[in-house]
């Protein structure tokens, strides 16, 4: 493991530990926490704009809704929902970006949206849609002014920005301004100057949107290997190979309600009531005689797919391996993408 992951983290968790006032379980503490954004309303049409200058009209929207949780120290948890569920708006609010309209939030032991320097140095928000960074300035010079931005002394700038550098394989690409990067490379300089002051506390929005799957992968591992530090760090994210290869804790948001807390694995086993079985024949079979096992979702004579009800996985392989030419038959879980829908579609 890189120094980088190893003695600037030791160094930077014991720091964390000796902060008075702060029980190290508890790095992030939401209670009833609630945002409402007043939106304008028009009518359509001319006489609709006329009106809407001299008497306008607004209505209420309520993008969290009274939601608490807790992240320990070095958790990397997965905050995931559909657009629109409260996820990004929960996390400026954790950032300070946003008051909340009501409910309590603490952060590292700080009220974010007092802005206090102390905790501004000690976080980091890295959002896959924005750009932190300056659009015509080599990568190298915003490092620069980031390194002055959080006072990180010019020997530790050097030391952590060539080992992210090394890890990110962006040595080429220093000198290159950023509106010349390619969407995968900008992710990889925005990770680097979020890193460069060693945050306790790291948001991620988005991190591997409109990435291809060699560079998100990459990014992943990189993800990965930073949550070792001791980081705390929650994940935004509507891929959910992110979701299943980094996080063991997951919240589900829909509607500004939390829906779900708690581990991944378990959701499976709370959500899911089928398992999938996967069969490969020796020679071809009719897909009439499959059907009485359960639903068939893909068949072409020599493959097909069930779902089985889970209670009654044991009984219907055996009953499949002692009737059929089977050459091959797998069970398997349902896909995350789909038990995450069916909850989505049980709470609307």
């Amino acid at each position: 493991m890189p120094k980088f992951f190893s003695e600037n983290a030791r160094q930077t968790v014991c720091e964390f530990h000796t902060r008075k006032n702060l029980k190290v379980d508890s790095v992030i503490n939401v209670s009833n926490l609630t945002k409402t954004f007043k939106v304008a309303v028009k009518n359509p049409g001319f006489l609709g704009t006329i009106s809407s200058i001299f008497t306008p009209s607004y209505r209420e929207i309520k993008a969290v809704d009274k939601i608490s949780f807790k992240v320990k120290a070095g958790e990397l948890v997965g905050f995931i929902g559909p657009n629109g569920a409260g996820k990004t708006t929960t996390l400026k609010i954790l950032s300070g970006l946003l008051h909340p309209s009501e409910g309590e939030v603490s952060v590292l032991g700080f009220t974010p949206w007092q802005r206090k320097t102390q905790f501004q140095k000690q976080f980091a928000l890295v959002a896959g849609q924005k750009n932190q960074l300056w659009w015509d300035l080599p990568s190298y010079d915003c490092f620069l002014l980031n390194k002055e931005i959080y006072g990180v002394p010019n020997s530790v700038f050097k030391k952590t920005l060539t080992e992210l550098v090394d890890l990110l394989d962006l040595g080429k690409l220093l000198k290159t301004p950023v509106r010349k990067l390619s969407l995968g490379e900008r992710m990889k300089a925005e990770l680097v100057a979020a890193l460069l002051h060693s945050p306790k506390v790291l948001f991620l929005d988005e991190p591997t949107i409109g990435l291809d799957l060699v560079v998100a992968k990459k990014l992943r591992d990189f993800i990965k290997n930073y949550a070792k530090t001791g980081a705390t760090i929650i994940l935004t994210s509507h891929n959910m190979g992110d979701i299943k290869e980094l996080c063991q804790r997951i919240i589900i948001i829909n509607l500004g309600k939390i829906i779900y807390d708690g581990a991944l694995d378990e959701i499976v086993a709370a959500y899911a009531d089928h398992k999938v079985i996967s069969l490969v024949f020796e020679k071809p079979v009719e897909a009439e005689k499959l059907k009485k096992f359960g639903k068939i979702e893909n068949f072409n004579t020599l493959l097909a797919s069930i779902e089985v009800e889970r209670t009654e996985i044991s009984t219907i392989a055996a009953e499949i391996l002692s009737n059929f030419p089977v050459a091959d038959l797998t069970i398997e879980e349902p896909p995350i993408e789909e038990i995450i829908r069916k909850i989505f579609t049980k709470k609307n």
